[in-house]
């Protein structure tokens, strides 16, 4: 009987203890956009310590289409064992509810929210020419010539597009929105005078170097820029301006054991705490977020409703 009795309660807690590790096998980081700078290199450095720290191999795929939806619902429907991971920005998970008409999963409920790793500083540049030296000083200026100016952004609906959208709510201003296929272009005729203003990362508005036709007149964020404290916040002259959070961040598909969950966020934050990987990222214009899973759940739901209504006050109609 007691051979028995031992027999069952080992049968009964083997599920359990098999939950509380990783299992070896290789994870597969998904990021669902091409190759670039920024969420790449923060993947890739990501994947590469966890590989060393878990001692087993991590793959980073990209694996594109649908504006990052395709990837995101491979995750989505992946089995909750730790092996296959989504590293995303906030337009899978926020901003595609309210800009397409139809999104092949929940971001809530299909998903296990891991870490928010970084947020990527953002900045608002004007041309050079441009008769302005600050916010306030834009802001009476675009007052003066309501519908006269314009911006550009890296796409309809991009985070750029909704946080000039944003501007023009709480600067009670009405500057012109004019897409591009991406930053680089956007911020190419910045510099040659075509358009005056643009939002971008400030990764990108930096590595043009000084006396490139720019000026930077603010950071998005509500603290200045630690590399870059010369910049003002944008808050300083637009109060209530208060961009949601454009993280980038890890999840897994909704159900992943939550011993698995507290290891992997333990293991990334550590990772970003590393002074070399925080070198690199402060050089790239990245800022670390960290953090618990439940600190990410609580800022996608604030992604959901702030977005949604900027959105919606400046009426772009899901596609």
């Amino acid at each position: 009987m007691l051979a028995a009795l031992l027999a069952l309660v080992f049968a009964l807690s083997a599920p359990a203890s098999a939950q509380t590790a990783l299992s070896g096998k290789p994870i597969t980081i998904v990021v669902p956009f091409p190759p670039g700078p920024s969420l790449d290199l923060v993947a890739r450095l990501t994947g590469a310590r966890l590989a060393e720290a878990l001692g087993q191999p991590v793959v980073v795929e990209n694996r594109t289409g649908a504006n990052g939806t395709l990837g995101a619902s491979a995750v989505a429907r992946a089995a909750p064992d730790g092996q296959t991971l989504l590293f995303t920005t906030a337009s899978t998970q926020v901003t595609a509810v309210h800009l397409m008409k139809s999104v092949p999963y929940d971001p809530l409920k299909d998903f296990t929210p891991i870490v928010a790793a970084v947020e990527p500083v953002t900045c608002l540049i004007v041309n050079s020419a441009l008769p302005v030296n600050s916010v306030a000083e834009l802001v009476a200026y675009a007052k003066a010539r309501p519908g006269m100016l314009s911006y550009g952004s890296s796409g309809v609906g991009s985070v750029f597009h909704l946080v000039g959208e944003l501007f023009n709510q709480t600067a009670g201003v009405s500057i012109n929105h004019v897409p591009y296929r991406g930053v680089a272009p956007a911020l190419q005729d910045v510099v040659a005078g075509h358009i005056p203003i643009a939002f971008l990362s400030i990764s990108n508005a930096l590595a043009l170097g000084d006396n490139a036709g720019i000026k930077i007149l603010a950071v998005l964020e509500p603290h200045r820029f630690a590399r870059r404290p010369d910049i003002p916040s944008i808050s300083e002259a637009v109060p209530a301006f208060r961009t949601p959070s454009s993280w980038f961040g890890v999840f897994g598909p909704a159900g992943l054991p939550i011993p698995m969950v507290t290891r992997l966020n333990g293991e990334i934050i550590k990772t970003l705490a590393a002074a070399d990987v925080k070198a690199k990222l402060d050089e790239n214009g990245l800022t670390v977020i960290g953090g618990s899973p439940e600190d990410f759940r609580a800022l996608i739901v604030d992604g959901l409703s702030r977005y949604g209504a900027i959105i919606r006050a400046a009426g772009i109609k899901p596609e």
